[in-house]
């Protein structure tokens, strides 16, 4: 479904990303973990257009992106939930979900989907005409992630959701993700918390300063002991 070869993004003259490949297949939860500054949300930029690649290939069901705006590569079916939320403050939770549904023509099927993201996050509804700054962490994490959903994307890239949380509401947020996959979702997950992560990813890819240096299925990666030691604190 989405597949990066040697991809390579440089700020300047400091090359960030190295020339990774990776791929997600089509209903599948992979992550990215590793350690921060070593390029994860540098390789989530680069994939829904926010950063322009110094060289490689990112393609989404065999369409070249590297080329296409960010709003074009929304419409083709793949949303990005970034790193600190970036609600809307000054905005209902109502109209951020809508700004999430802006690129659709389908009326009847954007409020189908609506009520979808109501009954996935109940207290989304209980607060739909609250200003989004006024939620709590938990909540604005929820509103990202049911704004990005309104999009109504094949494959979800979520960075960091469960970053400043608690753990109560870190498990929420774990299952959520789950539950969005189970329902036909295809997710690229970028987490610090990488037991989390590689407890529910069907395959994970280590990146250490611009390049993947571990790749398997999140119960391999979870045994390793070279990720236990760096980054499950074994």
């Amino acid at each position: 479904m989405l597949k990066i070869s040697d991809l390579k993004v440089s700020y300047g003259m400091i090359e960030a990303i190295k020339g990774i490949s990776f791929e997600v297949n089509n209903g599948e939860i992979v992550t990215l973990i590793g350690a921060n500054g070593a390029g994860k949300t540098t390789t989530m930029h680069a994939i829904s257009g926010l950063l322009k690649p110094r060289g490689g290939s990112i393609t989404l069901d065999g369409t070249e992106l590297t080329k296409l705006p960010p709003h074009r590569i929304v419409s083709m079916g793949l949303a990005q939930v970034p790193e600190g939320r970036r609600v809307f403050a000054q905005q209902t939770v109502e109209e951020n979900l809508a700004l999430g549904a802006y690129s659709r023509k389908d009326k009847n099927e954007t409020a189908s989907d609506l009520t979808e993201v109501f009954t996935l996050f109940p207290r989304l509804l209980e607060r739909r005409k609250q200003m989004a700054g006024t939620l709590s962490g938990g909540e604005q994490q929820m509103l990202a992630m049911g704004r990005a959903l309104m999009a109504r994307p094949s494959i979800l890239l979520l960075d960091e959701p469960s970053m400043g949380l608690s753990p109560l509401l870190v498990s929420e947020i774990f299952h959520i993700i789950e539950e969005i996959n189970r329902k036909g979702t295809t997710i690229l997950l970028v987490e610090q918390n990488a037991k989390r992560a590689l407890a529910i990813a069907d395959r994970a890819y280590v990146l250490e300063t611009g390049l993947i240096t571990l790749s398997g299925t999140g119960s391999e990666l979870a045994n390793d002991e070279r990720v236990k030691k760096a980054y499950l604190g074994g």
